[in-house]
């Protein structure tokens, strides 16, 4: 009996060490992120801040309303609730047109993050009954005018955004001491193609200085920073733009990967890099908050919109993404991001989509 009893008091022991670990382990974890936003509120006046015009983001009265009345009735039938969505936009070399445009959607309750890109050609209305492509909204009105875009053309209600430009990107890849990425054989001679370019400033940017290092084989590899941004900009593989967001959104799920375990000082050094090439329209505590659940948050799928899809020239729009059908890509979308749910797209979208009908229609795509 004396043997069983100092057994049991063994395990019991154990289970209360294992319980004070986990516990230890824990509350330094939230001591790290805690520091990690102290670190970003410190720093914020280093970032570009634009405070949006509410009045200028289009909401879709239909959306805000249908959600408004399934949360006063404990409802959400269309699953919209409970999300963050932001716009983040990756600026070319001039800082005019986005040739990146992305939706994160995070889900609060679980930290689940969804990207999904809008290829910059895809044809939409802008936001203000002019039909285009995509990355002419920025161009147009800058980040209000995207997003009200975004809003109208997918029934959204994105109300904050990040812009970045490319630069940013090699900084804070380079900080992380690269990401892997698996480089295929036919990648290779765009790959370093946009390493020239970009050093030389070509395109309307600052020549760099920048010594150029060749990717000489295919395979899983680290990439430096200005090779990964050279490898998000590659578009004349087999997939064309449609490959090339894909890229994009690897290497935002490889930093973000990697950004998860780096100490406080690679932390630190990726803040005082990344934040001057900022702008955004989150308040320094949001930006903090989230920087403080960094640990809790995972990408866990990445898509592009519109999911079906043809390509040709749309009169003076010039070569275009249009969607098969605007409302049933609309519908994908909620379900990509939100999950499974009783959405239809609103009066607005089918007008929209009837109208990018009509017009691939007139122009014989």
């Amino acid at each position: 009996m004396a043997s069983g009893s100092g057994n049991k008091s063994r395990r019991s022991a154990r289970r209360r060490r294992r319980r004070r670990t986990a516990l230890l382990i824990t509350e330094i974890l939230v001591f790290f992120a805690l520091v990690a936003a102290l670190f970003i509120i410190l720093k914020w006046d280093k970032v570009d801040k634009e405070t949006l015009d509410q009045s200028e983001i289009y909401y879709n009265e239909e959306v805000t309303q249908q959600i408004e009345e399934h949360v006063e009735k404990g409802e959400d039938s269309w699953k919209m609730s409970g999300y963050k969505n932001v716009a983040l936009f990756g600026v070319d070399a001039g800082e005019t047109r986005t040739d990146t445009i992305m939706i994160a959607s995070l889900n609060q309750d679980t930290g689940d993050i969804r990207l999904c890109s809008v290829y910059r050609d895809t044809y939409l209305n802008l936001g203000n009954d002019t039909y285009n492509k995509a990355n002419g909204a920025y161009a147009r009105g800058g980040a209000e005018q995207a997003i009200k875009m975004l809003n109208m053309n997918l029934d959204l209600t994105i109300d904050d955004y990040i812009t970045v430009n490319f630069q940013a990107l090699e900084d804070v890849i380079n900080d992380l001491g690269g990401i892997e990425i698996d480089v295929q054989a036919e990648e290779i001679g765009f790959l370093n193609d946009y390493q020239t370019s970009i050093v030389q400033g070509l395109g309307g940017g600052k020549p760099t200085g920048e010594t150029v290092i060749p990717v000489t084989s295919a395979g899983l590899q680290t990439l430096n920073g200005l090779q990964a941004t050279a490898y998000c900009r590659i578009r004349y593989t087999k997939g064309d733009d449609f490959r090339r967001t894909e890229r994009q959104r690897t290497v935002l799920k490889e930093i973000a990967k990697k950004a998860k375990t780096a100490g406080l000082p690679t932390l630190n050094k990726i803040i005082d890099d990344v934040l001057p090439e900022v702008k955004t329209s989150m308040t320094a505590s949001e930006f903090a908050d989230y920087a403080a659940k960094a640990a809790g948050l995972n990408v866990v799928d990445a898509q592009g919109f519109p999911f079906e899809r043809v390509t040709g020239t749309m009169g003076k729009a010039g070569s275009c993404v249009v969607a098969d059908d605007m409302g049933q890509n609309v519908e994908e979308l909620h379900a990509f991001l939100y999950g499974e749910s009783d959405y239809s797209p609103t009066n607005t979208v089918q007008e929209i989509s009837k109208k990018i009908q009509n017009d691939r229609n007139a122009y014989g795509l």
